[in-house]
């Protein structure tokens, strides 16, 4: 099969997949992830309306891999809506092209400048924000940008020969994308508002983003009040709230999907049927009507987003790193451990559940409960390794909250104690065995169980290894990593595990 998908080569009995005529969004962080969200909900919402403006232009940022995904088949792709018991394929033609900044952030920065674009959102993961362990900007890791951002406000004869620095960091991209446009809107004379939407799994993102971008204004161009009132007065950052579950396109179901395709496509993804998008209504200019397509647009997303993170992301963490430890390779193996499932559901709703306020209109109870069957879907193949990537980044969101409120309240939190303990346990493990922890403060890691053991990891005992990893400095907001109560706990449970066979946190298959 050596035809490639194509707006030319859709079957007859699939509905055809929207062809836009212009970029209306630019997308920071096109991975799987957006091209069965974001972007789908972006397709149904256009298709709705017949609105054709709604073109995005996805940009990569780690490598150029997706851009040769789908440059070839012209931005189109599909959708594999894998459920228990039977799935769905669908088309999505939305994305009209890929850029990778490495070799196009000129294309980009001009794309973010343009009267026709209006939003810019971003998927990137919480570790590409590059903040530090203060969650403030972390400069180092952006230094580039805001060399070149400096240099393209002073519009500099190498940046009008169009010779831009190629963007380091998506936040770096985005800041230097925002004066851009600035420039262009003093060119035009016009306001040229936009819309910066943040999709990533953070505590009220849309802020935290403004504040990033913010700093790196402030530090790239200190005397540039034009760029700043620019920004106050016609850039807006909602936060929003998303939640499906997109696992790595396996070989087989690429090679199913071209086989129903009669071509192949190799910009397929995969997701579970549920979906949600929920968006605070705080909008520069025009947007999709992306209520058409079932998301929710609302006035506060703090409510749905405490209850996703502490609820969906928090267990989902905690069944990572316990189903390592366990040896169990899918998300869906774990979820059926019945050791595991207890924990996890002690997590949902003994500590999670009772420091939230419901939305309205929303059953809390009955979403946890919804949680563990999509979890135990093993059409989605999604590993226990994916998911326990990145802790430090992902731990105070998922867990940190609900541990603070629940030492407030004078309770335990049992639950978080064994989530930290089972992460704690496999930072150990991997430290023990020579391997890589994959996460931005992986050698701060490895360090904290070498000091543990006076320089030898194996000699580290699990349970002063918890204590330790527990009280890492930004890891628990509130001060509850020093809690003695809380550590008390941890420890507990990590000698239990400690304990336990297998004494391996390698996944059974990759």
């Amino acid at each position: 099969m050596n035809d490639r998908l194509h707006r030319d080569t859709v079957p007859a009995d699939l509905e055809a997949p929207l062809h836009p005529e212009s970029v209306g969004i630019v997308h920071l962080g096109i991975g799987a992830f957006h091209r069965a969200h974001q972007a789908v909900f972006t397709e149904l919402a256009a298709r709705s309306r017949d609105d054709l403006r709604w073109g995005i232009l996805g940009v990569t940022q780690r490598s150029a891999s997706v851009r040769d995904q789908l440059r070839p088949q012209g931005g189109v792709y599909s959708v594999l809506t894998a459920g228990r018991d039977e799935s769905s394929l669908d088309l999505v033609g939305s994305v009209l092209d890929v850029a990778w900044p490495a070799e196009e952030t000129p294309r980009v920065l001009a794309t973010i400048a343009a009267p026709t674009t209006h939003l810019v959102t971003l998927t990137v993961t919480e570790k590409g924000y590059c903040r530090d362990a203060r969650g403030g900007l972390d400069l180092a890791l952006v230094r580039p940008d805001l060399d070149a951002l400096a240099a393209e406000q002073e519009m500099t004869a190498a940046v009008q020969d169009g010779g831009q620095t190629a963007a380091s960091a998506a936040i770096g991209l985005l800041v230097r994308g925002l004066a851009a446009r600035y420039r262009a809107a003093c060119e035009a004379g016009e306001a040229l508002p936009l819309t910066v939407l943040t999709c990533d799994n953070m505590v009220d993102n849309g802020r935290v983003l403004e504040g990033l971008v913010r700093t790196a204004v402030d530090a790239a161009v200190p005397g540039d009040t034009g760029l700043r009132a620019w920004l106050d007065a016609h850039v807006t950052f909602p936060c929003s709230m998303v939640d499906r579950i997109v696992p790595a396109t396996t070989a087989e179901q690429r090679d199913a999907v071209g086989r129903r395709l009669g071509v192949r496509d190799e910009g397929l993804v995969v997701g579970e049927p549920f979906r949600q998008w929920v968006i605070e209504d705080r909008f520069a200019g025009p947007r999709p009507a992306w209520e058409d397509a079932g998301a929710t647009l609302t006035d506060d997303v703090a409510v749905w987003e405490r209850a996703k993170l502490r609820l969906l992301n928090g267990t989902h963490s905690l069944l990572a790193y316990a189903g390592r430890l366990a040896s169990r390779t899918t998300m869906a193996e774990a979820v059926e451990d019945p050791a595991i499932a207890q924990q996890a559901r002690r997590l949902l709703f003994e500590d999670a559940l009772p420091t939230l306020t419901a939305p309205a209109g929303a059953d809390l109870e009955a979403y946890g409960e919804s949680l563990l069957e999509r979890f135990a879907n093993p059409a989605t193949g999604h590993t226990t390794l994916q998911v326990s990537m990145d802790g430090t980044q992902k731990i105070p969101y998922r867990w940190g909250d609900t541990v603070v409120e629940r030492l407030a309240a004078g309770v335990v939190p049992l639950g978080a104690a064994f989530a930290l303990a089972a992460w704690s346990e496999v930072v150990r493990r991997e430290a023990v065995a020579g391997r890589g922890v994959d996460d931005p403060r992986a050698d701060e890691l490895r360090a904290v169980v070498a000091a543990v053991g006076r320089g030898d990891a194996g000699a580290a005992r699990p349970d002063d290894v918890a204590r330790a990893l527990t009280a890492l400095p930004g890891l628990l907001p509130g001060g509850a990593g020093t809690d003695p109560v809380l550590l008390d706990a941890v420890a507990a449970e990590a000698a239990r595990l400690a304990a336990a066979e297998p004494a391996t946190t390698e996944p059974v298959a990759r």
